[in-house]
């Protein structure tokens, strides 16, 4: 399964090699005829990285901290395996498996066993609540807003004022036709229309666990963050406060735009927040203690590997579009020779990454893929300023909302980032949050 999966689209009847070299030579061209060197110096000018230099140091940053981790990582699940069942040679098929039971054996902790605590009427909630505790706004279901599906629920979002913010759409649960996965999408965008200032129209959706007929929707943890999340979206959209909705909202530069998201997530693992909602669906009783410890206790396990996947994803994105494609001749040898520094198991013949990487090939992430790290840098420092000063600080909660919800697009993010934070980005919350410092 895994050597068939990793050869997606390479050396089969649906090959991509050629594909990806038309590509590459089309992009340069275009970055050539606008006045660029290549694909990459062209996308990040309009980034808030602003140069490739910028990004591919902030990634070698996180490569120093996070690759010895990462080596250290695959010694003790290697070890692992070997002890468990003999295993001489830890394979990449391997190691979802063998680190997962290491994970049990080292923290106890099993993710289902949190879903008793996370209903989804009381996550929902929940995140209003916590949502009017930093930002003063409330939700107030409504019934008489026309829908697409029965599943759907509308919302209107008052400020603190009463004044009416927006009106949001909830979509949670799967269903046939429905595509898979979570986002957040604007239906109408807030700032000027030809009557006049409009306020925004937004929805989230999602895919998660569904009712039965003899159980409520009850939640994993990673979903009840997939609500944080995508929910942080549509904060962006519904406290917009800008003049053109072309530049409100989420419309910002690509590697800004999943801060106001990520950083939502970090309510959900506070036991602050999480006494405001998370109560047995049976018995009524708080999270206990103990669980929550365990949940913090495990979130870091194999981050060194996490971070050198991402990484490798980001750096092999750049090397493909920093490089002239007349230089390229063979795709595979070329992401053998751009990914080499960051292998941690053997690499294996007919194996190949960049025939199936569709967010750089079919999507919008060409020589953006390093966007991922950054958002979560942006997050990470952001949410120290939350944790020095406490998790629903209103004078820090208003400064996010200003500097970093309201504006859109109207400014920089450099320049919004530096007005919230009090000074540049600095990637070492990150790391430590990661515990690779």
């Amino acid at each position: 399964m895994y050597r068939a999966y990793a050869s997606r689209a390479f050396n089969d009847q649906f090959d991509n090699q050629e594909h990806i070299k038309r590509t590459l030579a089309l992009r340069q061209e275009r970055a050539e005829l606008l006045g660029y060197q290549n694909h990459a110096e062209y996308v990040l000018e309009d980034r808030m990285a602003e140069s490739v230099d910028t990004a591919l140091a902030f990634l070698e940053t996180v490569y120093e901290k996070a690759y010895p981790a990462a080596q250290k990582e695959v010694g003790e699940v290697a070890a692992f395996a070997k002890e468990l069942d003999g295993i001489d040679v830890l394979e990449a098929w391997d190691w979802t498996y063998y680190s997962n039971k290491l994970k049990e054996k080292l923290f106890q902790y099993d993710p289902e066993e949190l879903r008793p605590w996370f209903k989804v009427e009381n996550v929902i909630d929940g995140l209003f609540t916590v949502a009017k505790k930093i930002y003063g706004i409330s939700m107030k279901q409504v019934h008489d807003v026309p829908v697409y599906h029965p599943d759907v629920t509308t919302w209107e979002a008052h400020d603190a004022d009463g004044s009416y913010l927006g009106l949001l759409y909830i979509d949670l649960f799967p269903r046939e036709t429905k595509r898979g996965g979570a986002w957040k999408s604007s239906l109408k965008g807030q700032g000027l229309y030809p009557d006049g200032m409009r306020r925004p129209q937004v929805m989230i959706v999602g895919s998660l666990t569904p009712s039965t007929d003899t159980q409520p929707s009850l939640l994993r943890l990673d979903e009840a963050r997939t609500i944080f999340h995508e929910f942080g979206h549509a904060l962006h959209s519904l406290l917009a406060d800008g003049y053109y909705h072309g530049l409100s909202g989420t419309s910002v530069l690509w590697d800004f735009v999943e801060l106001p998201s990520q950083i939502m997530e970090n309510w959900l693992l506070e036991k602050e927040a999480l006494n405001l909602f998370a109560r047995h669906y049976e018995t009524g009783e708080p999270l206990p203690q103990e669980l929550l410890d365990k949940v913090i206790a495990a979130k870091n396990f194999n981050a060194g590997n996490f971070n050198i996947n991402q990484l490798r994803y980001a750096s092999l994105d750049m090397a493909w579009h920093t490089t002239h494609p007349s230089e390229i001749e063979d795709v595979d040898a070329f992401e053998k020779q751009a990914t080499k520094r960051f292998a941690l198991m053997q690499v294996h013949p007919g194996t190949n990454t960049s025939c199936a990487f569709s967010h750089i090939f079919a999507g919008g992430y060409a020589a953006g893929y390093y966007s991922y790290k950054w958002a979560e840098a942006l997050e990470a420092d952001a949410w120290s300023l939350f944790e020095e000063r406490g998790i629903f600080d209103p004078e820090t909660a208003a400064k996010f909302r200003k500097y970093i919800l309201a504006r859109g697009n109207a400014f920089h993010p450099k320049e919004l980032f530096e007005a919230f934070r009090g000074r540049p980005l600095n990637p070492e919350a990150m790391l430590k949050r990661d515990g690779l410092i």
